[in-house]
């Protein structure tokens, strides 16, 4: 699944996917206001909402964009990603925590952190620790 994400300014998002988290531009259609982005496996498309042509609008938008879900993505090193967007003077949504969740039979213990992007699409930043039996 390749969520693709509305938001208001594609330069203010392409920032904070690129220069930030460590996203790249896979291919851009300028002229559309759209982006597809990877890291490492993990992929985004971003479309500007006042860009010209077909958008899939449901309804209003209005900040904070995608309210109601998160985007989970695997990182390498969550404490150094968070020190990133600390640094870049970007407040830190949920801060980074060390926890533990049971998926059945085992458990697997996370580092983790989220962060808004521009529009308040709320993002995930989990580096698995520990997968051990129960």
């Amino acid at each position: 699944m390749v969520p693709e994400l509305l938001v208001s300014d594609l330069d203010a998002s392409l920032h904070f996917y690129c220069d930030l988290t460590g996203f790249s531009v896979a291919y851009a259609r300028p002229d559309e206001g759209f982006a597809y982005l990877d890291c490492g496996g993990a992929q985004i498309m971003l479309e500007q909402a006042s860009a010209p042509g077909r958008h899939w609008i449901t309804g209003p938008l209005e900040r904070p964009f995608g309210r109601g879900v998160n985007f989970q993505i695997s990182v390498e090193d969550a404490d150094t990603l968070a020190d990133k967007f600390l640094a870049a003077g970007w407040p830190i949504f949920l801060p980074l925590e060390t926890k533990i969740y049971r998926t059945g039979e085992r458990s697997v213990t996370q580092r983790q952190f989220a962060e808004q992007d521009p529009d308040g699409y709320l993002l995930r930043f989990s580096q698995a620790l520990v997968d051990a039996p129960d």
